[in-house]
């Protein structure tokens, strides 16, 4: 077993500050075993974030990389779900927590910790940043191509503990809808990794047209183009448009990832498109 591994499979008991000189090395060891950290964000709920962040995940384990998914939205976990795994428990194996596995893929969640789904997580800061340093330094994700992590919308303990643990976190996909009013504060979320120099992947702008079911024609249900300004104006990449299709609500909702199950669709060839520069970092 190598030295690196020793260390994070090794809890530390101490005090002070070699404690946290410890803390600071076991996370470094953990995290030097997964090549690429991205974290999906927006400063807005609603906008279909853990659906992006889900599928995301799904396509670069279909393109064959070893992918973990950690869901920290400690308050409104909805990874589970999407996934069929809310029955899912956690368990321990070499004092280490295994990660719930949907074939290849590895997740984590605080869902999988609760005794009912409808439990209320009712914690204040420090609570939440400790169980997250816990799902990064306690959980045996292995050896990993990529650790895609749905933060929860806003820019608040979640996200900030996942950026400031992760010291050399790839960067972040900031996911928007095509309105004024969501993109408002989607731009919170930029200047939340200019202000702590975590770089911006790119922005997704997600329910970008309506797709009939019957005909395949896209319908602009809102106004469109916000994810483009946010670009433009940030100097930032558009990842890609994808557009409301009725099927990845009921994919969501019934626990099947739609790129996995509707990959010959449009909507499904519009992730393909986002996903191709976070493939591209494999090759950096």
């Amino acid at each position: 077993m190598s030295s690196d591994v020793k260390e994070c499979s090794e809890s530390t008991s101490c005090g002070g500050g070699s404690c946290v000189l410890d803390e600071q090395k076991i996370m470094r060891a953990c995290m030097a075993r997964i090549k690429h950290k991205i974290v999906v964000m927006s400063g807005k709920g609603g906008v279909g974030k853990s659906t992006v962040a889900v599928n995301l995940a799904v396509a670069l384990s279909t393109a064959g990389k070893k992918v973990g998914l950690l869901d920290v939205d400690i308050h409104g976990p909805s990874v589970p779900g999407m996934l069929k795994l809310s029955d899912e428990r956690i368990r321990m194996e070499n004092d280490k927590i295994v990660p719930v596995c949907i074939g290849e893929l590895k997740v984590m969640s605080i869902g999988f910790m609760l005794n009912d789904r409808d439990d209320a997580v009712i914690w204040r800061g420090p609570m939440k940043m400790g169980v997250i340093k816990q799902f990064l330094t306690e959980v045996n994700w292995g050896e990993l191509d990529y650790l895609i992590i749905d933060s929860p919308p806003g820019t608040g303990d979640e996200p900030l503990s996942v950026c400031q643990l992760i010291e050399n976190i790839d960067g972040a996909v900031i996911v928007t809808t095509p309105q004024e009013i969501a993109a408002a504060d989607v731009r919170k979320s930029i200047d939340f990794c200019l202000r702590l120099d975590v770089p911006v992947l790119g922005i997704i702008e997600n329910m970008s047209g309506f797709v009939c079911p019957s005909c395949g024609e896209v319908t602009e249900v809102f106004n469109s183009g916000a994810g483009v300004e946010l670009a433009d104006k940030f100097g930032l990449r558009l990842l890609g448009k994808i557009p409301l299709d009725p099927m990845v609500c009921k994919a969501g909702d019934s626990g099947e990832p739609f790129v996995y199950h509707f990959s010959n669709t449009a909507t499904s060839k519009s992730f393909e498109t986002v996903i191709a520069p976070i493939l591209a970092l494999s090759d950096c």
